[in-house]
C-alpha cells in the first residue's frame, strides 16, 4: 500500500464500513475502507501541509473511496481560484458517487461567484453524471439568496437527463429554492415545467421541509402530479 493508504487503513472502522457501503450502491464495497467523515477531514488538514499532497493531486485515479473524500477536502484547501478550477476539472470526471460529490464544498466559492458562473454553466453541459450533479449544487449552495436570479432555476431546469443521481439532485435545488425564493420558482410547479419525477420529488422534499409552513406544504401537494 501507498503510505497515504496505510494512514487511511489504521482509521478503519468496519462497522461504519458496512453500514456506509449500502449508502453509496454505485461503489464496489472493496473500495471502501470504512473511514468516518470527522477523521478524514482532520487527516486532510494535516495532509494539505505536506510536499506529499501535490503528488497525492495528480494521481488520479485512486483506488479507494476514502482517496477520493481526501482528495475532495484537499481541493477545499485551494486559495487560488483557477488552480481550483484546473484541479476540478480534472477530478470530477473521476468522482463516481453521490457522497463524494456532495461533500465537496470549497469555501473560496463564496466570494468568487461571478467568475464560478461560467464554470458552472460548462459542468452543467459535461458528459459526467457527478459533474453534472456538482453544477446543480453548486447552484443551489451559492445562487438562491443575494446572489438569485430568475435565470438560475432555468438553468437547473434545462438539464434533460435520464440519471437519478442528477434528477434528484435538480429537486433537491427546486425543493431547496421553495425555502428561499418561493415566489420564483412556484411557477415551475404551477406550469409544469419539470419532468413528472422530478416535480414529485421536488414537493416530496419541500413537504418534508422543516422550513416551510405547513400551510404552503398542503398546498404543495395539491400540485402533485398523477
Amino acid at each position: 500500500m501507498t503510505p497515504i493508504q496505510t494512514r487511511l487503513f489504521a482509521l478503519q472502522d468496519s462497522g461504519y464500513r458496512d453500514f456506509h457501503a449500502k449508502l453509496i450502491p454505485t461503489v464496489p464495497k472493496d473500495r471502501i475502507i470504512g473511514v468516518r467523515t470527522p477523521e478524514l477531514r482532520r487527516l486532510a488538514k494535516e495532509f494539505a501541509k505536506t510536499p506529499e499532497s501535490e503528488d497525492f493531486l495528480r494521481e488520479l485515479p485512486h483506488t479507494y473511496y476514502e482517496e477520493d473524500n481526501l482528495h475532495a477536502f484537499l481541493l477545499e484547501t485551494i486559495r487560488d481560484f483557477d488552480r481550483l478550477i484546473a484541479e476540478l476539472d480534472r477530478f470530477l470526471p473521476c468522482v463516481d458517487n453521490w457522497a463524494t460529490c456532495d461533500m465537496m464544498s470549497p469555501k473560496l466559492f463564496r466570494t468568487r461567484r461571478e467568475a464560478l458562473l461560467p464554470h458552472i454553466l460548462r459542468w452543467l453541459d459535461a458528459p459526467d453524471v457527478y459533474t453534472v450533479r456538482f453544477a446543480v449544487g453548486m447552484l443551489m449552495t451559492h445562487y438562491l439568496d443575494d446572489a438569485f436570479s430568475p435565470d438560475y432555476p432555468a438553468l437547473a431546469a434545462s438539464v434533460q437527463s435520464e440519471e437519478y443521481y442528477i434528477n434528484m439532485m435538480i429537486a433537491w435545488y427546486f425543493a431547496t429554492a421553495l425555502t428561499k425564493q418561493y415566489d420564483a420558482v412556484l411557477p415551475y410547479l404551477t406550469e409544469r415545467r419539470l419532468s413528472p419525477w422530478i416535480h414529485n420529488k421536488t414537493i416530496q422534499k419541500a413537504v418534508e421541509s422543516r422550513r416551510i409552513p405547513t400551510e404552503t406544504k398542503q398546498y404543495l401537494r395539491t400540485l402533485r402530479q398523477k
